[in-house]
């Protein structure tokens, strides 16, 4: 149980750092702070879509095309940004093509270094001690 509340964390952790990032570094990719609660959801439903679209994409590209596996987590952020985009929710706003591809880019490389880096420090510490303990 706590090791899935620590990956749903690391999850919205990860998609946040993302978001923020592209919103630091690229002028067409915005998030509105005025709009905070806005943005919270767009780190929540973000995170699920992306977590959702990578698992669908990864299963059924695994079977037809395993080449483009690789892919899957580009194009997954960038239709999850394009979810969050459209809902009316506000808080986040993408123009032009820098926002849309660059954008994706960042936000998909944040959030794999942050996944990764998060998952060996929290959960790899948690197994070892689960481990030691055994």
């Amino acid at each position: 149980m706590i090791t899935h509340l620590l990956r749903l964390g690391i999850f919205l952790a990860s998609a946040a750092l993302g978001l923020i990032v592209a919103d630091l570094v690229l002028e067409d990719f915005t998030i509105v702070w005025a709009e905070w609660w806005g943005f919270l959801l767009c780190i929540v439903i973000f995170a699920l879509v992306q977590t959702v679209l990578a698992w669908i994409a990864e299963k059924i590209l695994h079977r037809v095309l395993p080449v483009l596996v690789g892919g899957v987590g580009i194009l997954s952020t960038i239709i999850a940004l394009l979810i969050v985009v459209l809902l009316p929710i506000g808080g986040l706003r993408l123009d032009g093509f820098a926002g849309w591809i660059a954008g994706g880019v960042i936000v998909w490389l944040v959030t794999a270094i942050v996944t990764v880096v998060l998952t060996k420090l929290l959960l790899d510490d948690k197994r070892k001690q689960t481990r030691s303990k055994a």
